[in-house]
């Protein structure tokens, strides 16, 4: 009996063995799974056996040879997908500022054939209003000038008048 499990564990060894040698030959997938399923054995005897396991590694870790199809290993779409996950975020943001500004702008082309909006040349009236501001300042500055010279005059006439009203008597 025990020699029938030895015998057993030696036929399903060279069927791991001669998938292994077949998927590196067709440029096929090298993983524990595929290469269990096309021996016909379990996965759990790929674990049990570490030699078998780490032939099964060392050949997926391997660079393609010519000749055959390249073989893609655990770390290259581990690094696939890691790009594009960073490239799905970027376009992500890239979308939600995208939507941000068009949300904007039809909410400004709304809002102006509302009538409720701004009228179409608000800038230039902003202007003008900035202008005629400086105007005011600028006048309410020259009345203050005026008002003091007006005060001084009156001032200057009130004294006079004093004076000849006191040279005549």
């Amino acid at each position: 009996m025990i020699e029938g499990k030895r015998a057993d564990s030696v036929r399903r060894r060279d069927r791991v063995i001669k998938a292994l040698d077949a998927a590196l030959r067709t440029g096929g997938d090298i993983t524990v799974s595929s290469l269990a399923r096309a021996a016909r054995v379990d996965r759990s005897f790929l674990y049990r056996h570490r030699d078998l396991l780490e032939r099964v590694h060392a050949a997926a870790n391997t660079p393609a040879e010519e000749g055959r199809m390249a073989a893609v290993s655990r770390a290259s779409l581990q690094a696939d997908l890691a790009n594009a996950l960073e490239r799905n975020t970027r376009l992500a943001t890239r979308v939600r500022q995208l939507e941000k500004r068009l949300s904007e702008r039809l909410g400004e082309q709304v809002w102006r054939e509302s009538g409720l909006g701004f009228p179409p040349d608000f800038d230039q009236l902003q202007r003008r209003i900035v202008l005629l501001e400086q105007e005011l300042a600028e006048k309410r500055g020259e009345l203050e000038e005026r008002v003091e010279e007006l005060a001084a005059a009156r001032a200057a006439n009130r004294e006079l008048t004093r004076a000849l009203n006191q040279g005549v008597r």
